[in-house]
């Protein structure tokens, strides 16, 4: 549907209203341990719901490449159109989600990472050292956010926009956006 501004006369495009099955992934070797309580999870969730998105499951994964595509297979698998992952984004030697879902991905969506950089950078240098991305793995968007959950929030706001529409063309939905 295309509706014209009255204010200035540009044409906007509407995309269709749908619902989006999110899975949230922490990947943390500490908090998959017991070690200290998960807040990144909560927190993604927490803005997921705030977007009217429906968060179906959530995991705690160690800094393992071979758990970290399990748990996205599974939650594909499950029908999960969007999967956020928070952690393992940094350069740390246990840091190692990048790598993983590149591993596993049909095609990277740089734009994502790219924003995701650029508008932290307006916050934070230390935003540089993010490895944040974004990739299509089966019938999913997967989103690798910053382990810190302040970050992963502002991070995850930065690109909302994008996402229905990456969502229905993962989903190989038709999509007028």
């Amino acid at each position: 549907m295309t509706t014209r501004s009255k204010a200035n006369g540009l044409v906007k495009r509407r995309c269709n209203k749908v619902q989006i099955r999110v899975g949230v992934i922490t990947i943390s070797d500490r908090a998959n341990a017991g070690e200290y309580e998960d807040l990144g999870g909560p927190a993604v969730k927490e803005a997921a719901q705030k977007n009217s998105w429906q968060v179906i499951s959530e995991a705690i994964v160690p800094d393992d490449a071979e758990r970290i595509q399990d748990a996205i297979r599974s939650l594909s698998e499950r029908g999960c159109g969007l999967i956020l992952t928070t952690g393992g984004t940094g350069v740390g030697p246990r840091d190692v989600t990048p790598e993983a879902i590149r591993a596993i991905m049909r095609v990277e969506i740089p734009g994502f990472g790219e924003v995701m950089r650029a508008e932290s950078m307006k916050i934070t240098p230390n935003s540089i050292l993010s490895r944040g991305l974004a990739a299509i793995v089966d019938l999913s968007l997967v989103i690798a956010l910053p382990g810190k959950p302040s970050g992963a929030v502002e991070c995850l706001g930065f690109i909302s926009g994008a996402i229905p529409h990456a969502v229905a063309l993962a989903q190989r939905k038709p999509t007028a956006c």
